[in-house]
């Protein structure tokens, strides 16, 4: 799974020993050890999971203790619309064309000129046809096997995912007028509490992201993509993201709620419980404790 060469990060006999078993037969592993060698192999950083106090360091311990069954629910792509539906109305949930257990059961016939096809468990499998006449549905499939196949909990132990009965869906293909790509907001949530606006063209050539304050004061934080040169101006909808933002939120010790604004109207993106999978880094670093202290760690389960 990872190179030979990452065995340069690893000082002690304990994380060598630990890199051969993540490599080969993690399954024997305690929870907690497997996340902290991920966590070191991945960011060459390690993990203290008995004193957590970054954001990154909190997501590990999410990970590792805190697995409500609710979660997931709430990170397959196809199952959560009807909860979110439940919870704040049809009108926010762009419609499901179709689901499929495996690429070959896709049928262009019964889609229309446009759409969007994902898998639902996994978060880079989007593929957008704008014209079906000349859609490469053979290159789609290859795409969409491979993504199915893809294990996010046993990449960096993402457990939301582990136990998701995956498929592929059909969606329908929503633009905004002017925009080649939409804009993500994504508000981090904590206990119910929106926190922070991160606001994101995700797929666009030159991606760039900018973090607000829940009063739109821009916050001087980055993690992977730069900031704008202009920051984006404040959507005349950012008081009703941060209601439905609360209300998906409630009682869940730290999630990523997202959101797209299409002319003008709020359509549900996702549930992301561990952003990036808690490998990225926080810049500056002060902020990755900041977003720590936001973290109200529960009770291990």
């Amino acid at each position: 799974m990872f190179k030979f060469r990452k065995l340069r990060f690893l000082r002690t006999p304990k994380n060598i020993i630990g890199w051969l078993l993540y490599s080969y037969c993690p399954w024997i592993m305690t929870k907690k050890y497997r996340q902290e060698i991920c966590y070191l192999l991945l960011t060459r950083t390690p993990l203290d999971l008995n004193n957590p106090k970054t954001f990154n360091e909190k997501l590990q311990w999410l990970k590792v203790y805190d697995r409500n069954p609710l979660y997931t629910k709430l990170v397959d792509k196809y199952l959560v619309k009807d909860w979110v539906a439940d919870k704040i109305g049809e009108k926010y949930i762009i419609p499901t064309l179709a689901m499929y257990k495996e690429p070959n059961e896709i049928d262009l016939s019964k889609l229309p000129d446009q759409f969007v096809l994902k898998c639902n468990h996994d978060s880079g499998s989007v593929i957008i046809c704008k014209d079906k006449s000349s859609f490469d549905i053979n290159s789609a499939r290859v795409k969409l096997a491979k993504s199915l196949k893809f294990d996010t909990y046993a990449f960096c132990g993402e457990w939301a995912y582990k136990n998701v009965p995956r498929c592929i869906i059909a969606e329908k293909y929503m633009e905004e007028k002017g925009q080649t790509d939409l804009m993500d907001y994504k508000l981090f949530c904590f206990n119910g509490e929106p926190r922070i606006l991160y606001m994101s063209r995700d797929h666009a050539q030159n991606c760039t992201t900018d973090f607000f304050d829940m009063d739109f004061n821009p916050i001087p934080m980055r993690m992977q993509a730069p900031n704008s040169e202009t920051p984006p101006a404040k959507p005349k909808q950012f008081e009703e993201l941060k209601m439905l933002a609360s209300i998906l939120s409630q009682g869940i010790p730290q999630v990523r709620v997202d959101f797209y604004v299409i002319n003008e109207q709020i359509y549900f993106g996702e549930m992301t419980f561990y952003h990036c999978g808690g490998m990225v880094p926080v810049q500056p670093y002060e902020w990755n404790l900041k977003m720590g202290e936001m973290i109200k760690l529960p009770n291990k389960k």
